[in-house]
């Protein structure tokens, strides 16, 4: 009996069909895409986000706008309920410059969606500057959440009680409004009467263009947890982000010169009602959390992808990536139903 017991565990562990409590072990998915559209709430006029989740599918790499990403175009989902992650990248940027991170998530059991700002992205600069980008990036965010829970390919996968933020750069102050702080518009006058020479934070000298006056910031009471990396924060005062009680993973680089670490993250961290968890990196820039870029990167844009002497941005990554995947574990927990692999012999 012991020999067929033995044979018995080998087919059970190297055979073609695995099954494992997802809350119990870390079932080794593979990631795949999505490509999704839905209403800018802001226009009614087609906007796009990228959903990256688990999968049993095999993985292939896949060119993505330029990007290549460790995922499969709608590869089959894998079986259970995931937390849903939202990401809201920078000013003018794509969230596919942070796709390490997201595709990693995915492989770790979070549902990743990455939304394209309209009017705010690497294409397309209408909003820069504008109320409307302001107040309307959280309202994509929700709409985005909205749109993933009934997405014929994603809502079977994707748990609904369970939502974190990501956010980078602008999507950090995206993401605080989501979770209930209100921008202090004088604060942004005052900090470019005081550093006018900020040309990312005072393009419009401290005025944003008020292209929509019926617009108010919205918190979405289904965010539950935020990851902000190289925040832009300085519209909040203490009473600004009174409202906002979610836990926080806060990154910052102390030699980030384009976003002020005293008037951003690290002011962030003092007037925060929970205090956040707060890693402050070593001579690390503000695009330091773009992932580590290619040999052609490295040559076409030179200025994202060189960090200072002594900086080790796939280091930062490995680290920054098994925090964040410890972080909204904590918070939202791990799948909440059983998860079918296909291995291989």
């Amino acid at each position: 009996m012991k020999p067929r017991c033995a044979l018995l565990l080998i087919c059970l562990f190297y055979g073609p069909i695995s099954v494992r409590a997802a809350p119990a072990l870390d079932p080794h998915w593979s990631v795949g895409f999505h490509q999704m559209t839905f209403l800018d709430p802001l226009d009614q006029q087609p906007m796009h986000a990228i959903a990256f989740y688990p999968s049993t599918g095999i993985e292939h790499s896949s060119r993505v706008e330029g990007y290549r990403i460790a995922a499969s175009r709608d590869a089959k989902t894998a079986i259970g309920r995931f937390p849903l992650l939202m990401l809201s990248h920078g000013n003018t940027g794509t969230p596919l410059a942070l796709h390490d991170l997201a595709t990693s998530l995915a492989r770790k059991g979070f549902v990743v969606v990455a939304v394209i700002h309209p009017g705010d992205n690497a294409q397309d600069h209408s909003r820069l500057g504008t109320l409307s980008n302001l107040y309307g990036r959280p309202m994509q965010i929700s709409a985005a959440i909205t749109a993933t829970l009934s997405d014929p390919l994603l809502w079977p996968s994707v748990n609904a009680e369970l939502v974190g933020v990501i956010g980078y750069s602008a999507g950090g102050e995206t993401a605080l409004i989501l979770s209930g702080a209100t921008p202090d518009l004088d604060r942004l006058r005052r900090y470019c009467q005081e550093r006018p020479d900020d040309r990312d934070a005072c393009n419009t000298q401290g005025e944003l263009i008020v292209d929509r006056d019926d617009l108010q910031p919205v918190a979405d009471p289904r965010v539950q947890a935020l990851m902000l990396l190289a925040p832009l924060s300085l519209k909040f005062g203490r009473d600004a982000l009174s409202g906002v009680h979610v836990p926080v993973l806060l990154y910052s680089g102390d030699g980030d010169q384009l976003v002020a670490l005293d008037k951003n993250a690290a002011a962030l961290a003092r007037k925060l009602p929970v205090a956040p968890d707060f890693k402050l990196l070593p001579g690390a820039g503000h695009f330091v959390f773009m992932a580590p870029c290619s040999a052609e990167q490295q040559v076409a844009m030179p200025a994202l992808c060189t960090d200072a002497d002594g900086v080790d941005r796939d280091d930062i990554h490995r680290s920054l990536i098994a925090e964040a995947g410890a972080f909204f574990t904590h918070i939202l927990g791990k799948p909440s139903r059983a998860a079918i692999q296909t291995t291989g012999p």
